[in-house]
């Protein structure tokens, strides 16, 4: 029997070459017009967070595709690196070694030893690649599409705020204790002073009424209190979505320690570790532990509030703090949850390449066990991710010390940076010699994200107050920089209603 050798390109007609490398290049033409459809519809929309969501996208797209490239470029001298076979032997993916030498491997097969990693293995390192692509665009969309599905279900109970049964129920005049407010009914219980309670109640109540109205209700009563004037008209649903889009774009980026956990998980997917016992529910249970923790941290402020008044005049009223959080910083529990998403994304992925590269019943996963436990692992903290835990911390991180900027709207943002530049180009013609000032981003970022303390709030304090702080430059003498928005009501700003919903 003949001998089977691959040809090369020498060997190869010029048409099948010239085919290939166009329909290639025709599908990556393809995808990318599709990206710039996307941003163009986000950029019509004025979805900024959404752009720059789909930017860092792009960017791991090109980071892994990176990484494929140095795999093809390295692939020889990857496989003449040369280790010895009790080395080679460690730490296997399966019970038994077998070896299948290739002609690359002949300079260390002379040497009595094997391959750090042959040019096969590396081939299908960049299958692994590709697919962990596929999977992680798949999973961020899908959280995206889950989170805001979850956030269509408080639209009617925004629309239910406008409502004159609402400001009856919730009139300042009305007095009632706390333990008589619904909110207080569903938190205020023997359970609520103990910890080692708390916590078990908190755990169960992520399956099953996660976010109920009355939680919604009270939290967006605190935010706007703490933040606003008193019975202002604020949009809450509205601007949790704009924190939720924001939130987004961090958990769409891949940081280096996430890289690198990703390859402690290649590590321990050696057979010795007995990985499918434990390393599937890592994503879980981290996931578990942060929606425990958000659903404690309500609690904690019905419990706190309960402390300082017996009594409640209209609705119960929650004070934002970050001393909730763990090290008492929100930012905290995104970061994790960011970490589980692409942990999880990253074992569906490593699951569907083995499947389809070494099989089904492959030594990765022989026993039926291992399969059922790594794709139920993987549904369940997709959708508890993106339907649960990111939308509830969309809504609890708000009861935080810092108000997060998403409370502007991107037209707003634009308005002011318009008068802004308006006023400083008026004040560079006054005065040529003064100093330049920072940008507005850099006072919006400094201003909104350190609100007033809610002891300290005056219930006259308002939202236009507010944008007033945020654009105002205290030695500016210009009088059209001087225009205060929250002192009297005004209609538009630059064709943007600073004081209707923002």
């Amino acid at each position: 029997m003949a001998e089977i050798t691959e040809r090369t390109l020498e060997t190869t007609p010029t048409w099948a070459v010239a085919i290939v490398c166009l329909v290639l290049i025709v599908v990556s033409i393809f995808i990318e017009h599709l990206l710039h459809l996307l941003a163009k519809y986000f950029n019509k929309k004025r979805r900024k967070s959404l752009i720059q969501a789909l930017d860092k996208v792009k960017s791991e797209l090109m980071l892994l595709g990176f990484i494929s490239l140095l795999l093809t470029v390295g692939e020889k001298p990857i496989a003449n690196i040369c280790i010895s076979h009790s080395v080679a032997e460690s730490f296997l993916p399966c019970e038994s070694l077998i070896s299948d030498e290739d002609e690359e491997e002949t300079k260390c097969t002379e040497q009595g030893k094997v391959s750090l990693l042959s040019r096969k293995g590396v081939q299908e390192l960049q299958y692994l690649i590709f697919v962990l692509a596929v999977f992680h665009v798949f999973s961020i969309m899908l959280t995206f599409g889950l989170g805001m599905a979850k956030m269509r279900r408080w639209e009617s109970w925004e629309a239910e705020t406008r409502t004159l049964e609402y400001q009856f129920s919730n009139d300042p005049r009305r007095f009632q204790l706390t333990h008589q407010t619904s909110f207080g009914k569903r938190h205020l219980k023997c359970w609520s002073d103990h910890r080692f309670l708390r916590w078990p109640v908190s755990f169960i109540r992520q399956f099953y009424k996660s976010v109920p109205k009355s939680d919604y209700l009270t939290l967006r009563h605190g935010f706007i209190t703490a933040h606003f004037a008193e019975g202002s008209d604020f949009d809450f649903q509205k601007y949790i979505k704009r924190a939720l889009e924001k939130d987004f774009g961090v958990v769409v980026g891949v940081s280096w320690w996430i890289w690198i956990c990703t390859v402690f998980f290649l590590f321990f997917n050696a057979h010795a570790f007995y990985n499918y016992l434990w390393l599937p529910f890592i994503p879980l249970v981290m996931l578990l532990l942060v929606g425990t923790k958000l659903q404690g941290i309500i609690t904690r402020m019905c419990v706190d509030s309960h402390d300082k008044s017996h009594v409640v005049r209209g609705t119960l009223l929650v004070r934002p703090s970050d001393h909730f959080f763990w090290f008492g910083s929100p930012k905290l529990l995104l970061h994790l949850i960011n970490y589980i998403l692409f942990q999880n994304s990253f074992q569906l992925a490593f699951f569907t390449w083995t499947w389809y590269k070494f099989g089904f019943r492959s030594c990765f996963h022989r026993k039926t066990e291992d399969i059922v436990i790594r794709l139920a692992m993987g549904v369940v903290v997709q959708i508890l991710g993106g339907y649960v835990t990111l939308p509830i911390y969309a809504l609890v991180t708000q009861m935080g010390t810092s108000m997060s900027k998403a409370v502007f709207t991107e037209g707003v943002v634009e308005g002011l940076k318009r008068w802004r530049a308006k006023a400083r180009k008026n004040v560079a013609i006054r005065s040529p010699n003064r100093p330049a000032r920072p940008s507005l981003d850099t006072s919006l970022e400094t201003s909104v994200d350190t609100s007033p303390s809610f002891n300290t709030l005056d219930a006259s304090f308002s939202a236009e107050h507010y944008a007033a702080v945020d654009v105002r430059d205290d030695d500016i003498e210009d009088e059209e920089a001087h225009i205060v928005v929250g002192r009297q009501k005004v209609g538009s700003f630059h064709g943007f209603d600073l004081t209707n919903k923002y």
